[in-house]
């Protein structure tokens, strides 16, 4: 990659609901723990920028039937306050979670520098109104919220809604497909859809081919990835909050994200749900911060 890089770390674990033997999500070590494999160090970063979370907390919101939805939205403000203040125009920006929930922030600071285009990479479509959660988690319903599905205060702030629409969202890789009134839920929207086997069957940059010329044609300001690390396969990154067994390789992974980052279009990439606590000894993460550092550096 030609263009300096700047890191953002948003290290907010609200959006996810904690399981019986935890007393918070691990993901938001996930920054310090990619520290920790020299990743900012090698990525050669010129800044890193951290914006600390706030304490964990299970706090239901009536009004909005969304889990810690005051404080999700007062780091949101936050975070876009942060992109918006250090970004620098020609830079491509890595942003580290953090759960799923970062991206609303992520996506209230790209609506206030134009019209986005989104290329979310996720194992779940994360497209549900909080009616349809079962958790009650934002990291669940994250692109829903950002598209303008669900209470206002949390799908309106600044008066910014949608931050980013429907139409210029490639919605890539749900292996979550048995549940049709989940993926009814996608289906029935203007999100191009590709679901994990529909996603191998186009092929993985064609897809993201097509995506780029989507951009192009609509002549979008530029445009964000969201990277859900529970794309990868099981068998390769079990470190996450809901694991399911199909999912990419490396391989997969590469061919996606490289015409992606040639882009001088692409504002960066945020990386969510890696959760250190489901990988001590970093046998995972290990592979991971290598392959990641060889499709960014390319």
């Amino acid at each position: 990659m030609k263009r300096n890089i700047n890191i953002f770390e948003f290290p907010l674990n609200l959006g996810l609901t904690k399981k019986e033997h935890e007393t918070e999500p691990g993901v938001r070590k996930l920054p310090d723990w990619l520290r920790k494999f020299d990743f900012h160090h090698r990525i050669a970063s010129k800044n890193v920028f951290r914006l600390n979370a706030p304490e964990y907390s299970m706090d239901f919101d009536e009004e909005s039937n969304v889990r810690n939805a005051e404080p999700i939205i007062e780091y949101a403000k936050k975070q876009s306050d942060c992109i918006l203040k250090n970004y620098e125009k020609n830079t491509f920006n890595i942003v580290l979670g953090g759960d799923c929930s970062i991206l609303i922030g992520n996506a209230v600071a790209l609506k206030k520098l134009g019209n986005f285009g989104l290329f979310y990479l996720d194992g779940h479509t994360d497209f549900i109104p909080p009616e349809l959660s079962e958790t009650g988690g934002a990291a669940g319903m994250d692109l829903a919220i950002i598209t303008g599905i669900g209470h206002e205060k949390l799908t309106n702030i600044d008066g910014l809604k949608p931050y980013l629409s429907e139409e210029n969202i490639f919605c890539c890789g749900n292996a979550e497909t048995d549940d049709e009134e989940y993926v009814s839920q996608i289906i029935n929207s203007k999100i191009h859809y590709y679901d994990l086997y529909h996603l191998r069957e186009n092929g993985f940059r064609k897809t993201a081919e097509e995506f780029l010329k989507m951009v192009n044609d609509k002549n979008l300001d530029g445009f964000f990835i969201h990277f859900d690390v529970d794309i990868l396969k099981d068998k390769i990154m079990p470190a996450v909050d809901s694991r399911m067994e199909d999912g990419i390789s490396y391989d997969d992974l590469r061919e996606i994200l490289e015409p992606l980052f040639e882009s001088p279009l692409c504002f960066g990439i945020e990386i969510t749900i890696l959760d250190p606590d489901y990988d001590k000894d970093g046998v995972h993460t290990r592979p991971f911060v290598e392959n990641l550092i060889q499709i960014i550096k390319k």
